[in-house]
């Protein structure tokens, strides 16, 4: 199986348990490896055969932006079953990271796997 990546995508929206965090959206980063088959895109060049990462990331974008959790967790999660939506992708693995949650460190955050069960 072939996969797509999206690497540290840069979104905004509301995330967090501490109140100051539900009041401001705030970074979020987001990178992805999404399985597909790309074989009929790569031997037609038609960019409606695959995964088009550019409007995944819109899509990625506009949910994070209309959403709000209070964990990781919930995000990351919802975020993977949006994404199995698109019958293309057969498995993501998902990293979503909150940069400025933890003083002393670059960044925290979770990384899970899931597959689309269709």
């Amino acid at each position: 199986m072939d996969k797509i990546f999206i690497r540290n995508l840069e979104v905004f929206g509301i995330l967090g348990i501490h109140l100051h965090e539900q009041r401001k959206p705030q970074l979020i980063r987001i990178s992805l490896k999404a399985s597909t088959d790309i074989q009929n895109a790569a031997e037609n060049d038609n960019i409606h055969d695959t995964v088009n990462y550019s409007t995944l990331a819109k899509d990625i974008t506009k949910f994070v932006e209309q959403s709000s959790f209070l964990t990781i967790e919930a995000l990351v999660e919802s975020l993977a079953q949006k994404i199995l939506k698109n019958e293309r992708i057969k498995k993501v693995w998902l990293r979503v990271e909150k940069p400025n949650a933890v003083q002393a460190a670059d960044s925290v955050g979770v990384e899970i796997n899931r597959k689309n069960d269709t």
